[in-house]
């Protein structure tokens, strides 16, 4: 939870201290340019490729298998969705790694071992 808090105060002022110096550099309006080009584009990206994933998981299903990795992409392309969609360039980057199927290995790893290291601990309750 404390990484959380950290992250939500460190990557506003990250952030709006690179919009600041892009704006300097390149100028105000391709900086606001750049940042609803991107938006858009993850929100088509985020569409495309959820789409894709919910096939992908629905035919996993039909043929009875478990669709771990499909549900483990979803979240990836979820979260790089999100992270296009908001204002800025350390957010539009992390968040087209997410959806970059090659990068995206990488961050599954890192998403299987955490939900590992969960489920060790015997943190969680299921309610029937």
């Amino acid at each position: 939870m404390r990484y959380i808090l950290l992250l939500l105060i460190i990557v506003p002022a990250v952030e709006i201290s690179v919009l600041l110096l892009s704006g300097k550099l390149i100028g105000v309006w391709p900086t606001v340019g750049i940042i609803i080009f991107t938006g858009f584009l993850g929100a088509y990206l985020a569409k495309k490729q959820g789409l894709e994933m919910i096939k992908k998981t629905q035919e996993q299903l039909r043929f009875g298998q478990m669709p771990g990795e499909s549900i483990i992409d979803g979240i990836c392309i979820l979260i790089g969705g999100i992270l296009l969609l908001l204002p800025g360039f350390i957010t539009d980057v992390t968040g087209l790694l997410l959806l970059a199927p090659a990068p995206r290995r990488f961050f599954k790893k890192r998403i299987k071992v955490g939900l590992q290291r969960w489920m060790d601990r015997r943190n969680y309750t299921i309610i029937r």
